[in-house]
């Protein structure tokens, strides 16, 4: 009886399965579209449990060296298409409605619920106009300074290895104090984690950063139910931390809704106008504060609106730049006279004096550096590849994807096509200081394009000049370690770290 019943059970999920897909493999192969072999329900699933995390970009770049520019994969029930074929890019990218986020984003929704990152129609329009404020020049300038005060930390700490002989993962470093600055930022406090890295709030994101996208290549927790039945303890970890952080960011917006609230009622709130929005006083310019005082149709954003939004700048704002001025450091110690250059030019606009304050103007004046991390994130893309869902055929050019595919632009292999990018693998800042060059817009997205590009790059080109730049003031980087081995994830990574040494510099 059980046997029959598990051969039934088999059957229907075989006929299932087959059902499914059958239209998209056909609507694939009549575009041309190849990719590995699949196997009944598991689709390509074993080859990418063999496969694993560190070795997905190889895998993935020998697929577009078999398949062409874009094939196609299952991983279970799940449609797969990968793509850097331009006008592919350019398509989706400009869309003004296919805007969802591919299904692997869905391991970001426990920490970042439906916050600007995932959220799709009228609730991503009327938010996204509310960031913008967040980011207005005025605003930056504020930010500028808790950068740079975050930096200082970040080189002082730094000085403890400074020998030349002591070898570093410039992650390990460099992430305490991004975070610092994003927590600042963001939420208005101080968590202190390069003197602190214990504090429970800074472990738990830095556990959920990590377990949530290692996940996608498991077969045994790609899936929530399965997650809980085959790793049990991981998963109440990772539950325990989601609800740490939510606690900790619900608590510091309570706090701050009752400063704010007191200041309005004693009068002593004085606003600082942005032409025609008032978004708070210098003292209150944290993203929390603009989203506290902010409205959508006259109605306040909830608790519960805005610690989504809050989480997802953390996580946005965290990680990305860790990632991109980490391999900027470690490309810059293996270049030399690309260092010399960068320590020039911080002479000649920040001058000698370490201590003396840098403001936006100091930071916008870096062209050359400015140059230097265009190139680090044309190779080392902090965002490896940029998805889209479709809920519908889509035709792109003499090409249809099939509905309830996920297609990811895969953006480190598309900064490395010699056809717009000539010696793709060499490391070439002066490619970037001529900006009226012939490129076409959509060969170069560290922070995507179109409508959902990053809305924060501004940001994030000033925090990653702050760090480095303040890092080079102090020391000279040497070349030590083992050379980069990049792991596509939601963030690049690397499994062999970002190593480099460090010596004083003299002035």
């Amino acid at each position: 009886m059980l046997l029959t019943l598990f051969v039934g059970a088999l059957a229907l999920l075989l006929a299932w399965d087959f059902g499914r897909k059958r239209h998209s493999y056909a609507t694939l192969s009549k575009s041309g579209i190849t990719g590995p072999l699949s196997i009944p329900v598991l689709g390509c699933g074993l080859q990418a449990m063999q496969i694993g995390a560190e070795n997905l970009i190889d895998y993935v770049g020998n697929c577009f060296e078999k398949y062409g520019k874009t094939f196609r994969m299952w991983i279970l029930s799940e449609s797969l298409v990968y793509t850097t074929e331009l006008s592919h890019f350019v398509s989706i990218l400009s869309s003004t409605t296919l805007l969802e986020k591919g299904q692997l984003y869905e391991f970001l929704r426990p920490f970042l619920n439906d916050g600007l990152l995932l959220s799709v129609g009228r609730k991503w329009h009327t938010r996204r106009k509310v960031f913008t404020n967040a980011f207005h020049f005025k605003v930056l300038e504020h930010y500028v300074g808790i950068m740079d005060k975050h930096s200082g930390i970040l080189a002082e700490k730094l000085g403890n290895f400074a020998d030349g002989q002591q070898v570093i993962d410039t992650l390990k470093y460099v992430s305490l104090a991004a975070l610092d600055i994003i927590t600042e930022t963001a939420m208005g406090v101080q968590v202190n984690a390069q003197s602190d890295p214990e504090f429970p709030y800074i472990k738990a994101l830095k556990s959920v950063v990590y377990i949530q996208p290692d996940r996608m290549l498991k077969f045994s927790q790609r899936y929530e139910w399965l997650f809980k039945l085959t790793a049990p303890l991981l998963h109440r970890k990772l539950v325990s931390d989601i609800r740490i952080m939510h606690d900790f960011t619900e608590k510091v917006i309570r706090e701050r809704r009752a400063t704010l609230d007191r200041a309005i009622a004693e009068g002593s709130y004085h606003p600082l106008s942005l032409g025609d929005t008032d978004i708070g006083s210098k003292s209150q310019m944290a993203l929390l504060d603009i989203l506290l005082q902010a409205s959508i149709q006259g109605v306040p954003l909830s608790d519960a609106d805005i610690r989504e939004e809050v989480d997802t700048f953390m996580f946005e704002g965290d990680d990305t730049t860790s990632s991109g001025v980490s391999h900027a450091l470690y490309s810059i110690a293996r270049h030399p006279e690309v260092q010399a250059k960068v320590y020039e030019e911080l002479l000649q606009v920040l001058g000698k004096n370490r201590e003396a304050p840098v403001t936006q103007a100091h930071l916008q004046q870096l062209k050359y550096l400015d140059c230097v991390i265009k190139e680090t994130m044309r190779l080392y893309p902090p965002v490896p590849a940029v998805g889209r869902y479709t809920r519908m055929d889509l035709k792109l050019g003499n090409q249809v994807i099939p509905a309830n595919t996920s297609i990811y632009l895969v953006l480190y292999f598309a900064h490395r096509d010699p056809e717009y990018f000539p010696d793709p693998l060499s490391f070439k800042p002066e490619r970037f200081l001529d900006d009226t060059q012939d490129r076409q817009t959509f060969t170069y997205l560290p922070f995507s394009a179109g409508p959902k590009n990053c809305i924060g790059q501004k940001f994030a080109m000033l925090e990653m000049k702050a760090l480095i730049s303040k890092v080079l003031r102090y020391y000279e980087l040497l070349p030590r370690g083992p050379e980069v081995r990049p792991m596509m994830n939601f963030i690049l990574r690397s499994t062999t770290g970002m190593h480099i040494a460090l010596i004083p510099r003299k002035i």
